[in-house]
């Protein structure tokens, strides 16, 4: 890593960010600017079993026992593609936590990983932010706007509002969480606190971020067909928003 970047981007997953942002970080990096993808939850799997809900993950992923390791080389394969450099977080995704008294784990379906925080989780955001202040200084900073209300997303935000305060950073939409969640869009619109922009997208940006998605071949069956289909949606979305959405939480 560099001392100094010109945005740093926080991706709650090994994907997050370049499902999401992958148009705009190809532009800045194409441009001559830097750009550091941080993954927060990105440890390892712990030994000693997973749960059967992770396990059926893990199958429907088609990946060993150390997933974390191979997402991991996916991750390095997408960043090179839109030439970003990248930070692995050693905190272990939701799905391996587990809750320190019973030992059992804190979500373990699908349904937990959109409910809210289970208790035990806060204890990690002051962890968390100690481990993102030993980050690089940057211009911008990027982190989950949390359409979609992923566990593991309000719990990087969390962090990164302790950490910076909501008024310095710029919060993205989490595609394609965000093309089935209008309501949510809607309260945002409606909200005089939120003010949208929208990045446009050239076409050898939007074809920069076909392809570094393309490279989580693990992930692609949770959200996508095929290639041929991650081509279709990601056009699709971006020319009805008219480019990639960010968005600024109005401090008054």
């Amino acid at each position: 890593m560099m001392s100094f970047y010109d945005a740093l981007y926080l991706s709650p997953h090994l994907d997050d960010a370049v499902l999401s942002c992958g148009g705009q970080i190809y532009q800045l990096t194409q441009a001559g600017g830097s750009a550091l993808i941080v993954t927060i939850m990105a440890g390892d799997v712990p030994s000693g079993g997973l749960s059967v809900f992770a396990q059926g993950l893990h199958d429907r992923w088609k990946l060993p026992l150390n997933a974390s390791s191979a997402r991991r080389e996916e991750d390095r394969a997408a960043c090179g593609v839109l030439g970003a450099d990248y930070k692995h977080l050693e905190l272990l995704d939701c799905i391996y936590r587990q809750d320190p008294e019973s030992g059992g784990a804190l979500y373990d379906s699908e349904n937990a990983l959109f409910d809210d925080l289970h208790p035990a989780d806060r204890l990690l955001v002051n962890r968390l932010v100690e481990v993102l202040a030993q980050l690089p200084e940057s211009d911008r900073i990027f982190a989950p706007l949390t359409i979609g209300h992923h566990v593991d997303h309000q719990l990087t935000r969390l962090a990164a509002e302790v950490w910076r305060g909501s008024g310095n950073l710029t919060y993205y939409e989490e595609y394609p969480y965000v093309v089935s969640h209008d309501a949510m869009l809607e309260k945002l619109f409606n909200d005089s606190k939120w003010q949208p922009m929208t990045v446009a997208v050239e076409d050898d940006a939007l074809a920069a971020r076909i392809q570094a998605i393309a490279c989580y071949g693990s992930q692609l069956s949770t959200f996508f067909d095929d290639y041929d289909d991650i081509s279709r949606s990601v056009c699709e979305y971006l020319q009805k928003v008219g480019g990639e959405r960010l968005w600024h939480h109005i401090v008054l």
